[in-house]
């Protein structure tokens, strides 16, 4: 669910405090665009929305969460925006959420 070798790289790469800033941006961005995404989502700008996703979640590690914006917006600049499978995304993004903030206490530290 969650790539944790590139959670280190990145934690590596920028430095601890700088990691901690980019989680608290990640969530703040992401959460908008998810906050959107539940309450009214469009169908015109749903392949968009979830290319920003896409690359957000790579950048933290969030793969599983990542595949399944790929899968969507694919759906979605194909012209099938309809047929993307929302809830499964939104409940990807809470799952991983939920396990990158319980588990980044424990994992490695730069």
């Amino acid at each position: 669910m969650i790539d944790w070798a590139q959670v280190n790289t990145l934690r590596d790469d920028v430095g601890k405090d700088d990691f901690t800033e980019i989680v608290e941006i990640f969530i703040e961005e992401v959460e908008e665009v998810i906050n959107r995404l539940r309450n009214a989502p469009s169908l015109e700008t749903l392949g968009d929305d979830l290319h920003f996703l896409k690359g957000s979640a790579l950048n933290l590690g969030f793969s599983v969460f990542s595949d399944k914006c790929r899968q969507g917006e694919t759906e979605a600049t194909a012209g099938n925006a309809a047929q993307v499978d929302v809830p499964a995304i939104l409940s990807s993004y809470d799952a991983s959420k939920t396990v990158f903030m319980q588990k980044l206490p424990t994992t490695r530290s730069a």
